[in-house]
């Protein structure tokens, strides 16, 4: 992962955690598990899905589509 890639992904990250500290109620421990046992985390941290080029927000409303449906099928 390059210097940008990991700024990025880390941004992406905080910005999520807060998300689901926010919508949820949950504490930031339990959100940071929550998004690294996603699937779509594992997605984020792939460069040649590159999701990590995307805004927070949309890479958010992915995550909650795979905590609402399941495993993500596309990528």
């Amino acid at each position: 992962m390059t210097n940008k890639m990991q700024y990025l992904v880390e941004g992406i990250s905080k910005d999520i955690v807060c998300y689901l500290m926010d919508d949820d109620g949950i504490g930031m421990a339990e959100a940071i598990v929550l998004l690294h046992n996603s699937e779509v985390f594992g997605k984020l941290c792939k460069e040649e899905s590159g999701l990590y080029t995307q805004s927070s927000a949309y890479v958010y409303d992915i995550l909650r589509l795979e905590l609402k449906y399941g495993m993500i099928k596309n990528g």
